[in-house]
């Protein structure tokens, strides 16, 4: 047995080679977590330091303009104005800006001022515009944004309608930020995954954006799974029109028969574990091995960009979400350091496995090892080798189904979740 064994490592150490992923895309991986980023536990700086540790090459934070300004400010567009309070808001994106992490922000909220003296989630009807603009002179390093959050449900926006939408929201947005600098770049759309009862379905919505001459850089997508059964490739109805991650393809087509061939942004998406939510949740490994497999999935799919992880911490509520990287109690889950270190299979031909990873910390190419459990430990598939540029790579094996590997990275100390192979 133990012979068969060594025969069999020794073919993969002969079999195995390195190759630079090639990314169609140049897909952005990211975080967002805004209640946990402005009062999270400890410093402000360590916790985005903890951002800087786990590779995250975006973080999407949102600018409530209701919190920031609760009056109506005499000079809008002027950052400077007294009724502008940006406060905590400042705080994060200054210290992201110091760390050199990129920020996509997202402007949400109207002010009672602004919409007739409703809630934050109803349309504006006035100054959206003046609000974006303000916000690109207060961050002039901040370059992508998007206008509004999931506007196809009520739970956001009130009236659900692409029309006013686009005419009250993402056109002024979209003007404002491009006379404020070229080189911003605004997402219209950041729609929910599915019709809700008093909501649109996303692909009306966007047809709907379309007909209203929406004007966007990109288009942005929430594409959760809708129950826990679901994988990155596969979905529970494949008929229903959903937006998930398993109709990626089917959302690429639709954004480019609508608006052309925009980049398509995907601003949250996340699994439940289980604990705690025994509803929705998934096991702490399969919440790991699906961090790997959407990442595969984004990077293979040409024009899809950017692919947001929500959350970082599990929010203490349990009708909320227990999507994050460590639990309430600041504990690391598995999908810690599959965050860091994401690792899907690719495809299998006969005794080859195809696999795919990304080493996320660091910059430039990084130095990984591939391992293979064997016995009770771990030992090194080839040589230590290195990522492309983006820090990913793929793999040829020739290892057996059921064969167990992971990702050593030595900058970092870490390994990522095992994977076992199919």
């Amino acid at each position: 047995m133990l012979r068969g064994v060594g025969v069999l490592f020794a073919a993969a150490l002969a079999l195995a080679f390195a190759v630079p992923a090639q990314a169609s895309s140049g897909a952005r991986y990211g975080i967002q977590d805004d209640a946990w980023l402005m009062y999270g536990p400890g410093a402000l700086s360590d916790r985005v330091a903890t951002l800087q540790n786990l590779g995250a090459g975006v973080v999407r934070f949102t600018l409530r303009w209701d919190q920031i300004a609760p009056k109506e400010p005499a000079s809008p567009r002027d950052p400077e104005d007294a009724a502008y309070r940006w406060g905590v808001f400042g705080d994060v994106l200054d210290e992201l800006h110091t760390k050199g992490i990129p920020v996509l922000v997202t402007l949400y909220g109207s002010p009672r001022w602004a919409n007739g003296g409703d809630g934050p989630n109803v349309l504006p009807t006035t100054g959206f515009g003046d609000f974006a603009s303000a916000a690109a002179s207060r961050f002039p390093w901040v370059h992508m944004w998007t206008a509004w959050n999931e506007p196809n449900t009520r739970t956001f926006s009130v009236p659900v309608s692409p029309a006013l939408y686009v005419q009250r929201v993402l056109n002024p947005a979209f003007a404002a930020l491009h006379a404020a600098s070229a080189a911003n770049r605004l997402a219209g759309g950041v729609t929910s995954p599915r019709k809700t009862p008093t909501g649109m379905a996303p692909l009306a919505f966007l047809q709907g954006m379309g007909v209203a001459h929406a004007r966007l850089d990109a288009y942005a997508q929430n594409p959760y799974p809708l129950s826990r059964g679901e994988t990155p490739y596969r979905d529970a109805c494949a008929t229903c029109g959903y937006f998930t991650m398993a109709r990626l393809s089917e959302i690429r087509s639709y954004v480019t028969r609508t608006f052309g061939p925009k980049p398509i942004w995907l601003t949250e998406y996340g699994y439940q574990t289980n604990p705690p939510d025994r509803l929705l949740g998934v096991s702490e490994a399969l919440q790991a091995k699906y961090i790997g497999a959407s990442s595969l999935h984004v990077w293979r799919q040409p024009g899809v960009t950017m692919l947001i992880q929500f959350l970082v911490r599990d929010e203490p509520n349990i009708g909320g979400f227990q999507s994050g990287l460590f639990s309430v109690a600041g504990a690391a889950k598995l999908a810690y350091h599959a965050f860091a270190l994401p690792l899907a299979q690719v495809s299998r031909h006969g005794s080859q496995a195809v696999v795919w990873g990304q080493v996320r910390p660091g910059s430039g190419r990084r130095t990984y090892v591939l391992q293979r459990a064997v016995g009770a430990g771990w030992r090194s598939v080839g040589s230590r080798a290195r990522t492309s540029a983006s820090g990913a790579f793929t793999r040829t094996l020739a290892l057996p189904r059921g064969s167990r590997v992971r990702i050593f990275a030595p900058a970092v100390g870490w390994t990522s979740p095992p994977l076992t192979l199919s």
